[in-house]
């Protein structure tokens, strides 16, 4: 009863029922009926079908499914993050993966800034280190004190004390996952040979003007071959994080003396830094945006190809979604082949897949930097632009992550069309073996939130807009006659009651 309530016309077109609202009441509906994926499934059909006379009526009904401003909308995004984790699980999910690891990897393989957390390897022209900064590669044998084993470890000399260690963890922890696995700064890293502790902060190196740079491993003339153990910290020694920094995980604050209080630290670059900004011109980071995309293309293409293949065994969730979409184009006599085209576009590769590619930790336990989510969005944006029906006129002062893929995107484009094309070739899926996946979801998904909390969240709406809702009921024979007025009140007694004991089902 309470789906039908909260999606009844005036809750719906209340204007203090906001986009947040919408998006929260979807979520709380998907989490109700995580195990009658059937039952929810049609009311968004219903509401999709009210979405489409709405579009229609109106002047720009390409602009449907775009946005997450209804309900619908939301439903349909988080319906389809259900029917699709197993396209992830089976088929997408490594071709995601093999993207992400070659983008960190990649990444690595130069200097990054600690603070900045800009990158000589980059997708992302606004996160370019754009400054030469001379590394030398330094092999390190790592001796893990609570396992007794020895790793090699490949860091940068420019690399700071915390970067050499998050290295070494990615190292030892290679396929575990990355909320298991001991963070940085909860170790020691000690250089056997020396019996020195290294650290982002010692007294190594003096504050000059307000600034003082982190500590890198060439500071402490780390040699090739060095003997490192990995120890549990006897106390944090490491720079609390900077908000828009490289390091991810909270810190303990170091005990710093008054003439530290304020303090600037750096790594690579000061920030502000202008000469470090105008250090290369645009041609010349251009072509090292270039050179790292060449590194990365075969990943990208793989993906996308994954991604934008029709095989016979695809999910029947993408074919009855599009069809759908074709059908109601040809009942609103829309001939426009581009708006069905766009709606397809909009519901799935702009909704969902846009969403993993930006956000691959939504699906594996791992770690996101801000440089490796910067290049991420840049592929999401590739993608995007491969989604668009219109022509690119690109000129040299067109955005670099424009330029970057400018011979890639008409390649990809003829691909969403082909993968359309293929589509709509297929086999029309009955309701029938709709039904069935959909149950076989609805096995996988079960219990995996609380219906409880969903069910009072929900609740907390209703009561909100109880007077609305009760005045629509009333006004509708249909509801009158199944007697929801009443049912509601005794809802709302049961919950605001004198006892006020237990939870009303309904």
């Amino acid at each position: 009863m309470l789906d039908h309530v909260v999606l009844h016309p005036p809750i719906k077109k209340t204007k203090s029922f906001g986009i947040r609202d919408k998006s929260n009441v979807a979520s709380l509906l998907i989490i109700l009926y995580q195990n009658n994926l059937e039952y929810i499934t049609e009311i968004i059909k219903s509401l999709l079908k009210e979405l489409v006379e709405k579009s229609v009526e109106g002047k720009h009904p390409k602009l449907m499914l775009r946005r997450t401003e209804s309900v619908v909308e939301k439903l349909l995004a988080n319906w389809l993050a259900l029917c699709m984790y197993k396209n992830l699980e089976e088929s997408t999910g490594s071709s995601l993966y093999l993207l992400y690891q070659a983008i960190k990897f990649q990444v690595v393989k130069g200097p990054v800034d600690a603070v900045t957390g800009d990158a000589r390897y980059s997708l992302s022209e606004d996160r370019l280190l754009r400054t030469e900064n001379r590394l030398e590669p330094v092999t390190i044998t790592l001796n893990v004190e609570y396992e007794g084993k020895k790793y090699k470890c490949r860091c940068l000399d420019c690399d700071t004390i915390t970067q050499a260690k998050d290295k070494m963890l990615d190292v030892i922890y290679r396929n575990i996952p990355y909320s298991t696995r001991p963070a940085g700064e909860d170790l020691d890293l000690d250089w056997v040979n020396e019996n020195k502790t290294l650290q982002d902060e010692d007294n190594l190196k003096w504050k000059d003007n307000g600034w003082k740079q982190i500590n890198m491993l060439k500071d402490y003339k780390l040699c090739n071959g060095a003997d490192v153990v990995l120890t549990q910290y006897q106390k944090c020694r490491t720079l609390p994080r900077s908000p828009n920094g490289f390091y991810n995980r909270e810190a303990v604050p170091i005990t710093r003396t008054d003439s530290e209080v304020g303090t600037k630290y750096w790594h690579l670059v000061k920030q502000p830094d202008d000469a470090q900004t105008k250090g290369l011109s645009s041609e010349i980071y251009l072509t090292r945006l270039l050179a790292t995309k060449g590194t990365l293309k075969q990943y990208i293409d793989d993906f996308i190809k994954t991604v934008l293949t029709a095989s016979p065994n695809m999910l029947p969730v993408i074919k009855y979604l599009f069809d759908f979409l074709d059908d109601a184009a040809k009942q609103h006599n829309i001939t426009d082949p581009e708006v069905a085209y766009t709606w397809k576009c909009n519901s799935l590769l702009l909704r969902f897949w846009v969403n993993i590619i930006k956000n691959p930790d939504f699906v594996f336990d791992i770690h996101k930097t801000n440089i490796v989510d910067s290049c991420l969005s840049v592929v999401a944006q590739c993608f995007m632009d491969s989604c668009s029906t219109s022509d690119q006129n690109l000129s040299k002062d067109s955005p670099s992550n424009k330029l970057l893929f400018a011979k890639d995107i008409p390649v990809f484009k003829k691909s969403v069309s082909k993968y359309f094309e293929d589509i709509q070739r297929m086999p029309a899926v009955s309701d029938q073996d709709l039904n069935a996946y959909l149950a076989e979801v609805s096995r996988m998904s079960t219990n995996y939130f609380t219906k409880d909390n969903a069910l009072f969240e929900l609740y907390s709406y209703v009561q909100k807009y109880s007077n609305e809702i009760n005045e629509s009921l009333e006004a509708d024979s249909l509801t009158k006659a199944q007697q929801f007025p009443d049912r509601l009140g005794n809802v709302i007694t049961n919950m605001e009651g004198p006892s006020n004991v237990g939870m009303a089902y309904v």
